[in-house]
């Protein structure tokens, strides 16, 4: 399977709950948002979900995002290429590329 190098993107925002189920062991006193959750709620945005294998060559973390805050999210996609940045109040929290696998097959 082949995926078109024509970028597309997108744009999107998401808050994570003050009571989100990984807040309370990161870090009890003063709870961050997990990156794997930005990043996950980044793939879902993006619509990249399911048993697809993808790979994370580079992500950048710069600042914690907070329970509670909203976070931008714009991204592009060419071939099987995800570019990314999540922002929060216009600084940058996160920025990476992910890589998917092309064959869609469970694994």
């Amino acid at each position: 399977m082949t995926l078109p190098d024509i970028p597309i993107g997108g744009m999107g925002e998401f808050t994570v709950s003050p009571d989100h189920p990984a807040l309370p062991g990161h870090f009890p006193s003063q709870p961050i948002v997990p990156g794997v959750v930005v990043l996950d709620q980044v793939l879902a945005l993006a619509g990249i979900c399911g048993s697809r294998e993808r790979t994370i060559p580079w992500v950048k973390f710069a600042r914690p995002l907070l329970p509670g805050q909203t976070a931008e999210v714009t991204w592009t996609m060419a071939g099987a290429t995800l570019k990314f940045s999540v922002r929060h109040a216009g600084a940058e929290v996160v920025r990476g590329q992910v890589a998917l696998s092309l064959s869609q097959d469970a694994t």
